[in-house]
């Protein structure tokens, strides 16, 4: 039985290849496992162009342009970092859409403004349009950074029907 991580990509792929877009993934906390979800799905060449992982805050200032500036005044984990590896994303690729994941998966990192679980999302596309979500997720590492895959892929799905 497909997992839902494996369902959720499918419809993404699905989705995208209706719509003629095509994909990229700027992830630091789920070390590329949206870039893996996908691209385990059979022809995703189609619909999905590359994947950056950004993990730490040198590659997310070389790879995807995150100005040193925004890491210093809000931390690698805020809204503020994401929209610019979003926006960065798809500025460093041929995509149309990108999805960027930063957060604090534990154990270890997490403090009283931003507990480990602490998870920011952002959806943009090339004209600009850039959504951000901030999740606070439950459990160990694993379960954290399951959720961010999983909650990375149904924000795909809501950010291009929100842009129909």
């Amino acid at each position: 039985m497909a997992s839902s991580i494996e369902l959720l990509a499918r419809e993404v792929g699905d989705t995208l290849l209706l719509n003629h877009l095509v994909l990229t993934t700027v992830e630091s906390c789920t070390g590329g496992w949206v870039a893996e979800a996908i691209t385990s799905i059979a022809g995703s060449s189609s619909w999905f162009e590359r994947g950056f992982v950004t993990y730490s805050n040198e590659a997310k200032q070389e790879l995807v342009g995150v100005r040193k500036e925004t890491l210093l005044q809000y931390g690698a984990v805020s809204r503020e970092v994401a929209r610019e590896m979003s926006l960065g994303g798809i500025d460093a690729s041929r995509a149309d859409l990108a999805v960027a994941v930063t957060g604090i998966a534990g154990p270890d990192g997490g403090t009283l403004q931003k507990p480990v679980g602490t998870v920011w999302v952002a959806w943009g596309n090339r004209s600009g349009k850039v959504r951000e979500e901030l999740f606070q997720f439950d459990g160990d590492r694993e379960a954290v950074r399951r959720a961010t895959v999983e909650q990375s892929l149904v924000g795909i799905l809501e950010f291009l029907k929100s842009s129909d």
